[in-house]
């Protein structure tokens, strides 16, 4: 069976790699802070001195990293990606980023004669947890037909998009919508509240209409409780809205809507949320501190 490598053990890529091993799958994992490697240790998982040695032992390596710098610092840094590559071995980049980074990283791989792909997935924590994530894949097609085993164990559906930059457009264009939808759905709760309206009330109206969705059931509930308990951080959604914009502004796209939500957000990391879940971003809207 082929010998995975996973980089990056966040939230996400925690989960991710457990099921990984959890399949059978034999695994060797690194993380800049190696304390998070223990837990997949002890599910059967190996663990590897630095980047560089887990793309030197494995066959195909995945990395879930939080942003364009930590995705560019692993792969070019001293004992990276980079310096493990040889020609044959593969690199899958789970990591939302912008389609120059994601160019970036597959250019460098390629000239090593290494095979790229990058695979930016959608969902938070939960559906990491569950493998239900969906995973939006672009680049070299036979890798990921060769990956598809993989992605099968961590998502319920995974898309070929064409060449590299589809699939890190395509990451950014939902988790804009979702920052947008976000961002009004707090605004419609806290409007409701100041009127004087009982917010289960909203919930369950909205909840039986064309506005119903998965998001909203989820996260509705906790908002009111002012649990904002962290699935997908905050800081990651302002992220990955510049980012969105950015592209906005590259293809000469007028971006309203999502450029409102981004300045919601900015508000809200101002404030101290942005290591809070995403849904915290109410808070900027009552005006209220955690």
């Amino acid at each position: 069976m082929t010998e995975y490598g996973f980089i990056g053990l966040g939230i996400m890529g925690s989960a991710m790699a457990a099921n990984l091993v959890k399949a059978g799958f034999g695994v060797t994992v690194w993380n800049r802070s190696a304390d998070k490697c223990a837990p997949l240790v002890a599910l059967g998982a190996r663990q590897a001195t630095s980047a560089k040695e887990v793309v030197a032992g494995c066959s195909i390596t995945f990395a879930m990293l939080s942003d364009p710098a930590a995705a560019e610092a692993v792969c070019f840094a001293p004992d990276g990606v980079l310096e493990g590559l040889k020609a044959g071995k593969a690199y899958v980049d789970l990591s939302t980023v912008d389609e120059a980074c994601s160019r970036r990283i597959s250019d460098a791989v390629t000239e090593r004669g290494g095979r790229f792909l990058e695979a930016p997935v959608s969902g938070s924590k939960k559906p990491a947890e569950d493998g239900t994530l969906i995973i939006l894949a672009a680049g070299d097609r036979g890798l990921y037909d060769e990956v598809k085993a993989a992605f099968d164990c961590m998502g319920k559906a995974s898309h070929f998009l064409g060449e590299v930059g589809q699939g890190a457009r395509m990451k950014l264009l939902v988790n804009m919508v979702m920052g947008g939808m976000m961002a009004i759905f707090s605004e419609g709760l806290a409007l409701g509240e100041k009127g004087g309206l009982d917010p289960g009330a909203i919930l369950e109206v909205l909840s039986q209409g064309a506005l119903a969705n998965p998001m909203f059931a989820l996260k509705g509930p906790n908002m009111l409780e002012e649990n904002f308990s962290t699935h997908f951080p905050l800081k990651h959604m302002q992220k990955d809205l510049r980012l969105a914009i950015g592209l906005g502004d590259s293809l000469a796209q007028p971006l309203c809507s999502a450029s409102a939500a981004n300045e919601t957000f900015k508000r809200a990391r101002a404030m101290g949320l942005e290591d809070f879940d995403f849904s915290a971003v109410i808070q900027a809207i009552r005006q209220k501190r955690e």
